[in-house]
């Protein structure tokens, strides 16, 4: 497409002289711009999608993917309803829980949590739970005894350790001749667990089924079945699948409608920050159109001698636009690697950054999760890329319009 001739001109346009030197300091800008508008792009879409699917594996791996329940009141005769959705295609494991929100109290501290009665073989095929215990075992954790497993937020908020009491207060009371009692039991503490996100570590507490049925005076019944599927992306169908197999009576609610809001709000943000981060690309761009205008200006004379020795208006326009698009060129890719570079090493410059400054950055309270992830998507840095180039190439086609358009006569008049 461009011949030797152009390549070399282009090229020795873009190494400016001393009298044309802010040309160069604006060519540039124009490149430090796009690289860093590319790899801005780059690493914020990275860890927006790390963002999201770690979120999504732990809230899925702790919740389920579909929730079956009563239309009213609990879950009665269940085994037999779990059996039947174990037959369903797709569907990896049902497991019938007990939910309840209490007051849960150690020797010095108190704090409301989620209590969830689980059976033990049950929470030990729970591998977000099983796989991450830092504290005791839940080999202790049993069916037939009080005891309980929480998270090392929660052990921490309420300073406790393995064999220690922990007190859970119902919010309905016990009627009595003398008024209402509060409700209470305790459970001592077999395991800790982390699964490295601060809303389940610091509020969630599993019981045995048999011992929260008891607590929450649910004999024979459960609040719920959590259904964990295959491909939870295929969960509306499946659950099509399960409400045929069970018939009438039950409720389904899948990961999507629990969450709508959240996912809505994250896939939200994500469009938005895309855009915003794109005008850094559109400023340098324009940073181009200003420095090639210039550029043509300043050569207006090289211009014209080139149409008086032959050079088609063609090969004047390509010569600028090879020279304008160079700098995108280089910039994209500069951008490119910086960003790939960075959003592999997020974690470790996270860290790095936070022993320098001796503060905390993205603290888990805030963000949820206790490490930074980030997930590279080869469509969307396609995308960026693509972008930034096609910005880019719009940006040098009218300075190079300009350039030849340009009358040979005109400019060397004054000369």
């Amino acid at each position: 497409m461009f011949t030797a001739f152009e390549r070399l001109v282009a090229m020795r346009y873009l190494r400016a002289r001393r009298q044309e030197g802010f040309i160069s300091v604006i060519a540039a800008f124009s490149l430090l711009g796009i690289a860093l508008g590319v790899a801005t792009l780059i690493i914020v879409m990275s860890v927006m999608n790390g963002f999201r699917h770690e979120l999504l594996g732990r809230i899925l791996g702790l919740n389920g993917h579909l929730s079956v329940r009563a239309l009213s009141g609990s879950l009665t005769d269940f085994d037999p309803l779990v059996v039947k959705i174990k037959g369903v295609d797709h569907v990896v494991s049902a497991t019938p829980a007990v939910d309840g929100q209490v007051l849960a109290t150690g020797p010095a501290q108190a704090t409301g949590a989620l209590v969830r009665g689980i059976r033990a073989e049950d929470l030990r095929n729970r591998t977000l739970v099983a796989d991450n215990i830092k504290r005791g075992s839940l080999a202790d954790f049993v069916d037939d005894d009080d005891v309980a497993a929480i998270g090392t937020g929660m052990a921490r908020e309420l300073r406790l350790k393995i064999g220690d009491l922990i007190t859970v207060v119902a919010p309905q009371g016990t009627a009595t001749i003398v008024g209402t009692v509060p409700r209470n039991k305790s459970y001592r503490v077999v395991a800790l667990f982390e699964v490295g996100m601060s809303l389940y570590d610091t509020n969630y507490l599993f019981i045995p089924l048999p011992a929260a049925q008891l607590f929450f005076r649910m004999k024979d019944a459960v609040s719920d079945i959590e259904v964990m599927v295959d491909d939870p992306d295929r969960v509306d169908r499946i659950a099509a699948q399960i409400k045929q197999r069970i018939g009438s009576g039950y409720w389904l609610v899948d990961w999507q409608q629990q969450n709508s809001n959240f996912f809505s709000a994250i896939q939200v943000e994500r469009n938005v920050m895309f855009l915003i981060l794109t005008l850094i690309i559109v400023v340098a761009a324009f940073n181009i159109i200003s420095g090639q205008i210039m550029l043509v200006r300043s050569k207006g004379r090289d211009i014209a001698i080139l149409r008086t020795m032959g050079a088609t208006r063609g090969m004047i326009m390509r010569i600028f636009l090879l020279s304008g698009a160079s700098i995108g060129i280089v910039g994209t890719v500069a951008g490119f690697l910086l960003g790939l570079a960075f959003a592999d090493n997020i974690e470790t410059i996270r860290q790095w950054l936070q022993t320098l400054t001796r503060t905390r950055i993205f603290p888990s309270e805030v963000y949820f999760l206790a490490t930074l992830p980030a997930i590279v998507d080869p469509g969307e840095v396609a995308l960026v890329v693509a972008l930034a180039l096609a910005l880019t190439f719009l940006a040098t086609i009218y300075p190079a319009w300009r350039a030849a358009r340009l009358d040979p006569v005109e400019a060397l008049r004054y000369e």
